[in-house]
């Protein structure tokens, strides 16, 4: 091959860049973190998406006129390295029976190219190693430790290779070392175009077709060799490749054959034998016209199937999104049914049973109190004033057993809804997943320890309410005269005793006592006042109830974390999808480039 002096490609528009740049920045933010389904194939497609943007769809915009990328590559012993050698001339790529032989890919350029493969312009990834000019790249010349095989190029500089186009000997595509594959996979993904190596007796291989129809469905320009052929098969063997590129969208393929021939000394095959693919490769070095229109095509289909890729990404967001939501859902509906059997347990009188209904019996007495609510309020606010005046035991009592029996409810029902929403979580393979090994089907520790405080807390934000309702001198006296804790537990009575905000004084639950509570505090603040008071005090206990289990749902909910849903991010990749199919199609005509 003969140097030949490049033309270069007009300058990529400012606006393609910043899609470009746009897309590349939101697919490296993409999580999917949960194991549903479609989300490993989709986590691979991501990370493709971001390895093509950055090995050679960024990388080609921004360089338009930087030399093609021509990447051999094919099967395991199709002969890739020595197809390389003969278009070359002479022993540049290591070839040998032992498999894989291609371990570190090797790049040819032109001496006047080097300054386009020796930074990251292109495979940012990829460490560079630079080999004597002129020796086989086996003697590769290194600074410092050798870089590992699969994540380095060797960069070789030799005058047969015409300038415009550079040469790039590839790992075998279905090699039996993952990090071979691997590396095949993502330097195909950066070529302009793909020489494809097989053999007659390997041609129909499942592997290189499935990377050849991803060839088709971005467009890149190939060209297949067959190599070594029997002379006398070379019609059959032809006729029926070319009816399986056509099957597979790639009629446009050029097809050349090499027939079988014996290597001389030095592994090499005759000149003649590879000279119409040498021609086609000089020919397309030397005509600047053709080498834009590959550049063009293959940037194009490279757009194009990048904003299908990001489309399904939008999808796979978007299921992760839903899968995520559910947990969230889950989770909250089983902390939401224990708040609600919480508040029930505390407005239809079940907490007034028990502790709490002897200790409030010991703290008003029941007999005398009760006739005086049937003779009269009047003669009975006498009475029961007379009798908070005297010395009953104590109101603390009842303050106590209250917290006891609330206490009871709250973390019975904390422990229900760490249970009910474990159990949820593990019935889905996303939840079993964020879960792990933890065990969370119980309370936190401290539980009833929080628990415990912000009743006292709300026992005494309730002493409040009764000293502010009682703030005007009259009321003052009369609460005053009945004591504010003796009040207090009054409230908390009439609180567990209402249901819709009527009390129980026809229920069977404790309704004469209640009924007593009632009545003292209706005696000195009035029954609008009660109502109010005893709504007031509900509602914070629910409130503070509410805080409670949200606090405990808390370690559920952190475990989704990142993955809640987020419709922008969603509809930004929808958004980015579609200016990538624009832009595909609108440099296809060129107006992208």
């Amino acid at each position: 091959m003969m140097g030949l002096v490049t033309s270069p490609l007009p300058a990529a528009s400012s606006d393609a860049l910043t899609v470009l740049e746009g897309v590349r920045g939101r697919l490296g933010e993409v999580r999917l973190p949960l194991p549903i389904a479609g989300a490993e194939e989709a986590r691979a497609a991501v990370a493709g998406a971001v390895a093509q943007l950055d090995d050679y769809v960024l990388p080609r915009y921004r360089s338009l006129d930087a030399p093609l990328l021509a990447v051999v590559g094919g099967s395991t012993g199709a002969g890739k390295s020595t197809l390389v050698n003969a278009l070359i001339g002479h022993p540049v790529a290591r070839a040998g029976a032992v498999r894989p032989t291609t371990r570190r890919p090797l790049l040819l350029h032109h001496p006047d190219d080097g300054t386009w493969f020796e930074d990251a312009r292109i495979l940012p990834g990829l460490a560079r190693v630079r080999a004597a000019t002129g020796s086989p790249a086996t003697s590769a010349r290194e600074a410092g430790p050798a870089p590992e095989a699969a994540n380095s190029i060797v960069l070789l500089a030799d005058a047969a290779v015409p300038r415009g186009l550079a040469l790039l000997d590839a790992p075998d595509v279905d090699s039996v070392a993952d990090e071979n594959r691997r590396l095949a996979g993502q330097l195909l993904a950066a070529a302009d175009l793909w020489v494809f190596v097989t053999t007659a007796n390997r041609y129909a291989d499942a592997v290189p077709w499935k990377l050849l129809s991803e060839a088709a469905s971005r467009d890149i320009l190939v060209a297949v060799v067959l190599d070594r052929v029997p002379a006398e098969a070379e019609a059959e063997v032809s006729a029926d490749l070319s009816a399986m590129l056509g099957r597979e969208g790639l009629a446009s393929a050029r097809l050349f054959v090499v027939q079988e021939h014996r290597l001389d000394s030095l592994g090499m095959l005759p000149g003649a034998a590879v000279e119409p693919l040498r021609g086609w490769l000089t020919g397309l070095a030397a005509d600047a016209a053709a080498r834009s229109a590959v550049a063009r095509r293959t940037l194009d289909g490279a757009v194009r199937a990048l904003a299908g890729r990001v489309a399904r990404t939008a999808d796979a967001l978007d299921a992760q999104h839903s899968a995520a939501a559910q947990l969230a859902a889950d989770a909250e509906a089983a902390y939401r049914e224990a708040l609600a059997r919480i508040t029930a347990s505390t407005q239809d009188g079940a907490l007034l049973r028990g502790e709490v209904l002897a200790r409030w019996q010991d703290f008003v007495g029941t007999g005398e109190l009760v006739r005086g609510i049937e003779q009269g309020v009047g003669r009975f606010r006498d009475r029961v004033g007379a009798f908070f005046r005297g010395e009953p035991p104590p109101a603390a009592r009842v303050e106590t057993a209250i917290e006891s029996g609330l206490l009871a409810v709250i973390t019975d029902e904390a422990g229900t809804a760490a249970e009910d929403t474990d159990r949820r979580w593990r019935a889905d393979p996303a939840g079993r997943a964020l879960l792990g090994a933890d065990d969370l089907s119980t309370a936190t520790a401290g539980f009833e320890d929080r628990a415990a405080r912000e009743i006292r807390d709300w026992q005494g934000a309730l002493i409040d309410l009764i000293r502010a309702e009682g703030a005007d001198k009259r009321s003052r006296a009369r609460w005053i005269s009945f004591g504010v804790n003796g009040l207090g537990a009054a409230l908390m009575i009439v609180v567990f005793s209402m249901t819709g905000g009527l009390t129980l004084a026809e229920g069977g639950i404790a309704a004469g006592t209640a009924v007593i509570g009632q009545k003292v505090l209706e005696a000195v603040f009035g029954e609008d006042a009660v109502r109010r008071l005893a709504k007031t005090a509900r509602a914070d206990l629910t409130a503070r109830c509410g805080r409670l289990l949200d606090q405990e749902r808390a370690r559920f909910d952190e475990r989704l974390a990142g993955i809640a849903e987020d419709g922008a991010a969603v509809a930004a990749l929808r958004a980015d999808a579609s200016r990538l199919a624009q832009l595909g199609a609108g440099t296809a005509e060129g107006k992208g480039l």
